[in-house]
């Protein structure tokens, strides 16, 4: 093989691996999208973030659903670099292909949301590392820290309640 087929093979894997990113994302309820939002205007403002992240998976996902609108939400997913800088904003799958020489972020993240909308107390809970730094303990302290949110509140935990993917 060439090195000029290797390279429109890559570039064309790129492109379909953000596409699908692309299109996870927009198959995320809207009660799960806004804390993808949340957590990626978080990661956005690091001064040690240079590249534009972009939604990559969700592992794990968990709505506790109470009464009067109000739902508990916990989120776990990765952001994946893309070859494009931090700020850039057409941020196309075409434009901004999937970076595969960065590791990836590891993002919890757990909220209370009233008819749609993240509410500010409790105060949303958003953890993002780097997956190599990522340890199980770390994961451990996400998941306790959630399930207090919820249960402080009278609720039943998170993470044993309504689970989809």
């Amino acid at each position: 093989m060439s090195r000029l087929q290797l390279l429109l093979l890559l570039t064309a894997g790129a492109f379909v691996s953000s596409a699908e990113a692309q299109a996870a994302y927009d198959q995320l309820p809207d009660d799960f999208k806004i804390g993808v939002d949340l957590a990626l205007e978080q990661l956005r403002s690091h001064a040690s973030i240079r590249h534009h992240f972009l939604f990559f998976k969700s592992l794990s996902k968990t709505k506790t659903e109470t009464s009067f609108s109000v739902n508990y939400i916990y989120h776990n997913f990765y952001f994946k670099p893309t070859k494009c800088a931090k700020g850039t904003t057409d941020a196309s799958p075409k434009r901004c292909p999937f970076r595969n020489d960065r590791p990836l972020i590891d993002c919890a993240v757990c909220y209370k949301t009233f008819s749609g909308t993240i509410e500010s107390e409790p105060k949303p809970y958003i953890n993002c590392v780097h997956k190599p730094a990522l340890t199980e303990d770390m994961k451990a302290k996400r998941v306790e820290h959630c399930d207090k949110m919820a249960y402080s509140s009278g609720t039943v935990t998170l993470l044993g309640s309504k689970k989809g993917n």
